[in-house]
């Protein structure tokens, strides 16, 4: 049975001044996340929002240390990549 896991990962970005400026960030990562590690990424929530952003990173393996893995490494990269704006990552499981 596959395993899916979802990490969400919420910003505060007190600098942006603009959506545009919260775009470049939010896109920026969700790019980088979905190279790096092959994931599924969306921006699920606080869309009209300048210094807030949730997105959720999502992976399917057939095991769920794997899953483990991809979704502890996205969590660091984000944490290297925003430094004191992430402001939570939450991991849940279904699956």
């Amino acid at each position: 049975m596959a395993t899916i896991g979802v990490i969400t990962l919420e910003m505060r970005l007190d600098e942006s001044h603009s959506l545009k400026d919260k775009r470049h960030v939010v896109k920026g990562l969700k790019d980088r996340l979905r190279n790096r590690f092959n994931v599924a990424v969306a921006e699920i929530d606080y869309q009209d929002l300048w210094q807030r952003g949730l997105i959720a990173a999502v992976t399917v393996a057939s095991d769920r240390a794997v899953a483990e893995r991809t979704l502890d490494s996205v969590e660091k990269d984000a944490a290297e990549t925003l430094g004191p704006l992430l402001v939570e990552a939450t991991v849940e499981w279904l699956g």
